[in-house]
């Protein structure tokens, strides 16, 4: 589903983004922000946290500076979801292997720091 990743920018089914992005349900959520800058938290993935997902895969950035908050991965823990923080090189590479395998899964990725 991803098809490329460089520092900055995220290639999905053709389609380039040069913005944080989220893939929930299958569908890429551009332009996405969050509360703080370089933390994840609840609401920021509120809509990951409503869908049917057993997976969310976290690209932290290029050298891996977004962290997911404690509140976060007790919220993702208390759902019986699983948390996968990499950099985001990494990441996006665990996210295409996980939706082969036909895997319910989400993803949120940083493209810079």
């Amino acid at each position: 589903m991803i098809e490329a990743y460089s520092f900055g920018n995220i290639k999905v089914a053709g389609e380039n983004y040069t913005s944080d992005i989220k893939i929930v349900d299958g569908k890429v959520v551009s332009n996405w922000w969050r509360k703080t800058g370089h933390e994840v938290d609840v609401d920021d993935v509120a809509d990951i946290l409503a869908s049917d997902v057993e997976i969310l895969v976290v690209g932290k950035g290029q050298p891996g500076m977004m962290k997911v908050t404690g509140r976060l991965k007790k919220e993702l823990s208390g759902k019986g979801i699983k948390l996968i923080e990499k950099p985001t090189a990494e990441a996006y590479v665990e996210f295409n292997r996980l939706f082969s395998e036909g895997k319910k899964v989400a993803g949120a990725f940083h493209l810079t720091c």
